[in-house]
């Protein structure tokens, strides 16, 4: 991992932080960057009580064991990836997170490793996001399908990604996370903006 003062977001080329006010408060999809998500992959076995219960003790809540499902405490999320691997997701340090994963799992059979780089997180939100993301995505996003607190991983015109759904907003609509692959980063980004022309694209600040 790169020092902090050299690290680069997989959408510098694209000066996001820049752009951030561009389109219209009635922009019917918002985009953002979540730049320098922490995110530690984590491996164990589902059905080992002791593993379970070593990660509730040290990080304050439950991994989720249903397919496709999120948990969260505060502003940490753990996202299930299979019945043996999640992906914990905080705000800042993904090393830190690491060794206190490791710390907290130390006498269960597991494996942690710092994947912070490895992806970019894109929000997409307003009245047309799962319009736009119906043009390159086969999943069902109805709401009774897909709701807040779920993930899946499907692709994104061609490109692999991780879909979060978050809590969106009766009056603005839904809101995703979109994990992609760092080589992909600038090509989602520049096909959410293109998919979603005919509805308004508004660039919002990420958190």
């Amino acid at each position: 991992m790169a020092d902090d003062w050299r690290r680069q977001s997989g959408l510098a080329a694209l000066n996001i932080a820049a752009r951030v006010g561009e389109g219209t408060a009635e922009a019917g999809v918002r985009l953002c960057e979540r730049p320098f998500r922490g995110q530690v992959a984590v491996r164990g076995e589902g059905d080992d009580a002791a593993f379970l219960a070593a990660f509730r003790d040290g990080m304050g809540f439950d991994l989720p064991l249903a397919p496709n499902t999120t948990a969260r405490h505060g502003e940490v999320v753990a996202l299930w990836l299979g019945p043996s691997e999640w992906l914990v997701v905080t705000p800042g340090d993904g090393p830190g997170m690491a060794s206190v994963l490791r710390q907290t799992l130390s006498g269960c059979h597991h494996a942690v490793t710092n994947v912070s780089e490895s992806r970019t997180v894109i929000g997409l939100g307003g009245r047309h996001a799962g319009d736009v993301l119906a043009k390159g995505c086969s999943l069902d996003l109805h709401p009774a399908v897909f709701g807040p607190g779920q993930c899946a991983q499907s692709n994104l015109a061609r490109a692999h990604m991780l879909l979060h759904a978050l809590a969106g907003d009766p009056e603005t609509g839904p809101a995703y996370d979109i994990y992609v692959h760092r080589s992909f980063a600038e090509y989602a980004w520049r096909w959410l903006e293109d998919a979603g022309l005919e509805y308004g694209v508004a660039v919002v600040g990420g958190d």
